[in-house]
């Protein structure tokens, strides 16, 4: 049977559109050979954060159909790439898969489809690299034989503010016709819809938005360690701050910096796409401040254990939220990871709680999950709080650990050391 959609890699991003669309009533065909069978049997990949599997089952109710067999791409009015890109080992973005994905697509593409690339890339992927597998695998030119466009991937998953429907969808085609065809597709998922004018200042939103996000935490991180030198308490001075009714968006410190948004820096786009001379200098640096703090975390962690008389050697901590984000089961670039392996090689006994976790692994073995989260807290010698999950009595677990160290400033004041 033929399908309205078609969403070509089920990771963060294609998920997530599935889901929005098939709650808008567009059949939905998903392709994603290794998840396939799982998903349409109702069972979601490991690291899935983002839906539950009652989300699933109400997706496979409403017209999401998982298939393995590219033949069925042939068959769609829309297919939009989500394929991810990963850091290769150079810290270039590795957009093998998207390269792929358009390959499969081309062998199959029919005149009229509109084509959309959603994975995370860098100026001019579209254009340079979509494109021309598209053209050569199908014999169709873009813009002329089939519609080609770009739109960033905009999600906050687990936000209950900003949803699919009421985030703007920016939208940049190949040729004013590519962007109306794919704003008319993303018209029926989401209230407003923003046309840059064309894919590559589309490519560039996304640049600006994920850099934005890294340059301002990395601010606030280098405040948080100079704040505690000075004896300030930064979580006041935010506090403060963000009342500042124009010119100031308040951001938070914290371990360190998750998430499947990872900072672009020009220095690894392609060759061809560089500007000599124009690196974005402020990027590479966040992007070292970040990367500092779960090393920071574990120096206040070890001064917090001296100053009263234990060492972090044989000491007992307790790492509570071990995900990237409150609330999600999703672990992608979470700085627990590090910070447990660091603390691993002082020689700390390390054990773990967090609701959305129920096995964790760290340098090959499996790290001890704690069962009773306020008995734990009490027999650590030091709890250290990464994420603050609503299921977390903060209030309780301030009163019952022995020494608490708040990476997230969520305890109240007092109650705790904060980062």
């Amino acid at each position: 049977m033929p399908a309205d959609l078609a969403v070509i890699g089920l990771g963060h991003l294609g998920l997530p559109l599935a889901q929005a669309a098939v709650a808008s009533g567009i059949e939905t065909l998903a392709y994603d050979p290794p998840l396939s069978a799982d998903l349409a049997a109702g069972r979601l990949p490991a690291d899935e954060g983002t839906l539950t599997a009652a989300d699933l089952r109400r997706m496979l109710a409403g017209g999401f159909r998982p298939t393995a067999n590219p033949v069925e791409l042939g068959r769609v009015r829309t297919a939009v790439i989500c394929a991810p890109t990963p850091l290769g080992p150079d810290g270039a973005l590795d957009l093998g898969q998207v390269a792929e994905a358009a390959r499969t697509l081309a062998a199959r593409l029919r005149p009229h489809t509109t084509v959309i690339l959603e994975s995370p890339a860098y100026p001019g992927t579209t254009d340079d690299v979509v494109r021309p597998v598209l053209e050569e695998g199908s014999g169709m030119r873009a813009g002329r034989d089939f519609h080609l466009a770009y739109s960033p991937g905009r999600l906050d998953p687990g936000s209950r503010t900003h949803g699919y429907a009421n985030t703007p969808k920016v939208i940049g085609g190949l040729t004013p016709t590519c962007t109306e065809s794919a704003a008319a597709f993303y018209g029926r998922l989401t209230d407003k819809v923003v046309r840059a004018r064309g894919p590559r200042e589309a490519e560039t939103v996304q640049l600006l938005e994920t850099n934005y996000r890294h340059v301002n935490i990395a601010l606030v991180n280098e405040m948080a360690v100079l704040c505690h030198d000075l004896g300030v308490d930064l979580w006041d001075v935010i506090r403060c701050a963000e009342t500042k009714p124009f010119g100031f968006q308040a951001f938070r410190p914290g371990p360190g910096v998750g998430g499947h948004g990872i900072p672009l820096d020009p220095n690894y786009l392609p060759h061809h796409s560089r500007t000599p001379g124009h690196p974005l200098r402020m990027v590479g640096l966040a992007q070292e401040i970040n990367h500092r703090m779960p090393q920071y975390v574990i120096q206040r962690a070890a001064t917090l254990l001296n100053e009263h008389g234990k060492s972090a050697r044989a000491a007992r901590v307790l790492l509570l939220g071990v995900t990237y984000k409150p609330d999600l089961a999703g672990q992608q670039g979470s700085p627990a990871h590090e910070i447990a392996t660091r603390l691993m090689e002082l020689g700390a006994a390390i054990s773990y709680h967090d609701p959305y976790v129920p096995h964790w692994n760290v340098l090959g073995h499996p790290v001890p999950r704690a069962d009773s989260l306020y008995e734990a807290a009490a027999d650590a010698d030091l709890t250290v709080l990464l994420q603050p999950h609503r299921t977390y009595d903060l209030q309780s677990l301030a009163v019952k650990a022995q020494l608490l160290l708040d990476t997230r400033g969520a305890t109240p004041i007092g109650a705790a050391h904060r980062l």
